[in-house]
């Protein structure tokens, strides 16, 4: 593919997102970028991963509030940075908001019911199912509030996506092939 491109790509947790993620970005023969891209931005505030996730996951309050949107903004200019520069994908990261009015934009959501979730989850983990039922819904919320807090949209909002995908029962390559087989006729190339 000649033409620069950006795919995006939201999950539910549990549907095995950045394993498809992995494998489309190999197809595409792009880079793929997801928590490292917050490598810097936890330098920059001397932050471990596990503070970053607390922070992002939290509803804004007084404390939080300031903290998190710098972080946002910052992330939101590493990630168009390295957008503008080549091709890529980008797992999570509100991808959807920050290139919804780039025309070279494939993005992405990958949903599935919750059994086949707690399933994948549980067998992943090594939990019992009542334990991934917790994990899934934990993710999930803190999911949603970091969209909904910075791009004031759910992310299961379908208009949000040229793509909303039922994983469940598919193998993360097929999954992958057709994401890949879609970005080339949207795209081009």
């Amino acid at each position: 593919m000649e033409k620069k491109f950006i795919v995006t790509i939201g999950r539910e947790f549990g549907t095995g997102g950045r394993q498809i993620a992995t494998e489309l970005a190999q197809l595409l023969g792009v880079q793929l970028y997801d928590k490292q891209l917050l490598d810097p931005i936890k330098e920059r505030y001397n932050l471990s991963q596990e503070e970053v996730d607390k922070i992002k996951a939290t509803k804004p309050s007084w404390w939080y509030e300031n903290v998190s949107e710098d972080m946002y903004k910052d992330e939101e200019f590493l990630v168009r940075s390295l957008a503008h520069k080549e091709s890529c994908v980008i797992l999570g990261r509100t991808g959807f908001h920050i290139f919804r009015d780039e025309p070279n934009a494939f993005k992405v959501f990958l949903m599935a019911d919750k059994a086949y979730r707690r399933d994948k989850v549980a067998r992943r983990l090594n939990i019992n199912e009542g334990s991934a039922d917790a994990l899934i819904d934990k993710v999930d919320e803190a999911r949603e509030n970091f969209t909904k807090t910075f791009s004031g949209k759910t992310r299961y909002d379908a208009r949000n996506y040229d793509l909303v995908l039922n994983v469940a029962g598919l193998e993360p390559k097929e999954v992958a092939r057709f994401i890949a087989d879609c970005v080339h006729r949207k795209i081009g190339g």
